[in-house]
């Protein structure tokens, strides 16, 4: 399951990179896409090396050292030493919505954040798995493969955007003088922003199969992060919660970082999410245990 994830995260970024040249060839402004692909990776690039301080700060955590009464410390110490991983910075958010995410550049600058919720209705095997699933994606330097894929797909909105523009402008003469077909800048403009934001979508949705079942490699116990993401994403749990505290204020920006997306129901919306349906991970979870 891990190589055919991985094969499937290299798949959707070859494709990403094919349709970003694939629009450059088309509108046959090579400098403005070369500009468009330089201004994104400026950009994402500042939010790679910075990531993890932002988010931190916007989910106002607080660290917490060894000796804590939460424990938590201690598992994430003792499953980085099992995985042989550089022992990240632990934090603790406020708020009772059940959540979690790791952070960080690289194993050496990474850190892993839980909130008070998470630590509040899960046991410690449960706990346990999902701060494996976390030390996963570092492992797995998630946030790195987010940056290519936010950095191509954030050019071609860029050049949709650019060509919207143009043709606003009347910039129509120009690009028939140029052999640009008006219907391709049109379906262009409209659909490849659209295919962008798919891509990028299943490209974390795979790297989430990959941490989930990483993770449970990890812990030695898939049945705990399946119970796990059963708890944090039932609607019992996090009725009530999604406009009292402070995750709710963050969700928008940071949510493709969270173990679950646990603001969204399930449906036809799913192409779009970063996440897979709970259901069919919890599914992967069991049959690994089975297996």
């Amino acid at each position: 399951m891990q190589f055919t994830n991985t094969l499937k995260t290299v798949f959707l970024l070859v494709l990403l990179s094919a349709l970003f040249l694939g629009i450059g060839y088309l509108i046959g402004g090579r400098s403005g896409m070369m500009f468009a692909l330089m201004m994104s990776l400026v950009m994402n690039f500042g939010a790679y090396w910075f990531s993890d301080k932002i988010v931190l700060a916007m989910h106002k955590a607080k660290p917490i050292n060894q000796g804590d009464s939460s424990g938590i410390y201690e598992i994430v110490k003792d499953l980085s030493l099992s995985a042989k991983l550089p022992m990240p910075k632990v934090y603790l958010i406020p708020g009772q919505m059940p959540n979690a995410f790791a952070t960080g550049r690289n194993p050496q600058n990474a850190a892993v954040a839980v909130t008070e919720g998470i630590v509040q209705i899960l046991s410690k095997s449960e706990l346990r798995g999902v701060i494996a699933h976390e030390l996963s994606h570092i492992r797995n330097r998630d946030i790195l493969v987010a940056t290519i894929a936010a950095s191509i797909a954030s050019a071609i909105m860029y050049i949709a955007n650019m060509l919207q523009w143009s043709a606003m402008m009347g910039g129509g003469r120009d690009d028939r003088d140029r052999g640009i077909n008006p219907l391709a800048m049109i379906v262009t403009i409209i659909l490849a922003p659209l295919a962008a934001t798919l891509i990028q979508a299943a490209v974390s949705r795979s790297r989430e199969f990959m941490a989930d079942d990483l993770g449970a490699r990890m812990a030695h116990d898939p049945e705990s992060l399946a119970l796990a993401l059963e708890k944090i994403s039932s609607p019992r749990i996090t009725r009530g919660f999604q406009n009292a505290d402070a995750l709710s204020g963050a969700q928008s920006a940071f949510v493709h970082m969270y173990i679950v997306n646990n603001f969204r129901g399930e449906s036809i919306m799913n192409l779009f999410s970063t996440h897979p349906p709970v259901k069919e991970r919890v599914k992967r979870l069991r049959a690994l245990k089975q297996g």
